[in-house]
């Protein structure tokens, strides 16, 4: 096989007004498939954070056929994250004149698509142990 550089195509969004803990479940979801059946599984997650997600993958889907004339159907979703992002830090009354803050959390999600099989990217060579019982 030859050695072809790797094409990485890269969109993020920043800021997203949603907490990281949140967007995760739907990031973690995603993560290895092909880019279709990324997009079909979003399209009817109910979390409020499926449509940002989708959003992103729209756009990474767009930058690859634009930038690298790349074919979408041979694309998977090599790498997503979800990271926090700044906090907006608000206060809220409370009994006796005190005040609780209210943190407001933010998420930047990265994605990268790469030209793959579905699952090449998350199975790893892991050996697996098994425990043999010697007292049969």
């Amino acid at each position: 096989m030859e050695n072809q550089p790797i094409i990485e195509v890269k969109a993020s969004l920043r800021r997203l007004r949603m907490a990281p803990r949140k967007v995760r479940l739907v990031v973690d979801y995603i993560r290895g498939l092909s880019v279709g059946e990324a997009e079909k599984r979003l399209k009817f997650l109910k979390k409020d954070a499926a449509l940002p997600v989708l959003k992103l993958l729209k756009s990474a889907i767009a930058n690859a056929q634009h930038n690298f004339q790349l074919e979408p159907d041979k694309l998977i979703v090599k790498r997503i994250t979800a990271d926090g992002g700044m906090t907006l830090k608000r206060w809220r009354p409370r009994a006796f004149g005190r005040a609780a803050p209210i943190r407001k959390r933010t998420t930047h999600i990265n994605l990268i698509l790469a030209v793959g099989t579905p699952g090449e990217t998350t199975k790893k060579n892991i050996k697996i142990k098994k425990s043999v019982n010697t007292n049969s």
